[in-house]
């Protein structure tokens, strides 16, 4: 009992120095991704310097989508195992989500503003996107008002892990119709850069500056998913995830 509790503690504090490691590695891609974009990128032809927004703009959205992602496969493991750690990292992914999307709605709006001279258009690609950030703060609204109703601790009771789960496989029937609304319907947006089905041109130094930008916000939100995974276990007394725990040290 004493040695598993010290390997216990060991795996912990390394998982802890993974996690660190990770968001400085972050850090450093950010930095890298802000010399590139801000200096070593040129302008664009037409949008001038309003196009570096894309180099927060897209990252956002992209994390925004992987961390959506993250709730689907973790409502469905949820759902086929019963396991409550799986919801845990569901809530997490949600609430990183949610941040992120209303990130890239602000991002995008500015530079609609300095492009197009509006803050808003209703075009798909905008109001699909808001759709999508009602679908999941409606489902993070769904746990607090399951928790309210029933005295359950968010992230430690099946009664508020299963329906939960279920809207949070529902909201995920949005993700598609965002990314792919440019494609499908006449819009303002300009094509998706990244997942599309025809890629659009891109000057090199562009294509570095947003794939530093990317890689940066990709390892700042794992880190702070696997983070946010931790403190909800150590104020709920559960046994840590794996995941969250041990997976990271591979990372370090």
């Amino acid at each position: 009992m004493q040695a598993s509790t010290v390997d216990l503690a060991a795996d912990t504090a390394r998982a802890a120095a993974a996690r660190r490691t990770m968001a400085w590695a972050a850090g450093g891609l950010a930095a890298a991704a802000t010399v590139a974009g801000g200096w070593l990128a040129p302008p664009d032809q037409l949008q001038g310097d309003a196009q570096r927004l894309m180099y927060l703009h897209v990252p956002a959205a992209w994390v925004a989508y992987a961390a959506f992602a993250v709730v689907l496969a973790a409502s469905g493991a949820y759902l086929m195992g019963g396991d409550l750690r799986w919801d845990r990292f569901a809530r997490a992914a949600a609430e990183l989500g949610v941040v992120l999307t209303a990130a890239a709605i602000a991002t995008g709006s500015l530079w609609g503003h300095l492009v197009w001279g509006t803050w808003w258009a209703w075009d798909p690609r905008l109001v699909s996107t808001a759709l999508l950030l009602l679908a999941y703060g409606g489902y993070l609204a769904v746990r607090r008002t399951l928790v309210e109703r029933t005295g359950a601790r968010d992230g430690g009771d099946h009664r508020v892990a299963k329906p939960a789960a279920v809207v949070g496989v529902a909201c995920s029937l949005l993700i598609p119709v965002v990314h792919f609304s440019v494609v499908w319907w006449r819009s303002l947006h300009q094509q998706a850069t990244m997942l599309a089905p025809h890629r659009p041109p891109m000057d090199p130094r562009m294509a570095t500056a947003l794939l530093l930008a990317v890689a940066a916000a990709t390892l700042a939100g794992s880190s702070v998913l696997l983070h946010r995974v931790v403190r909800l276990e150590r104020r709920l007394g559960a046994e840590p995830s794996p995941a969250a725990e041990r997976i990271p040290m591979d990372v370090g």
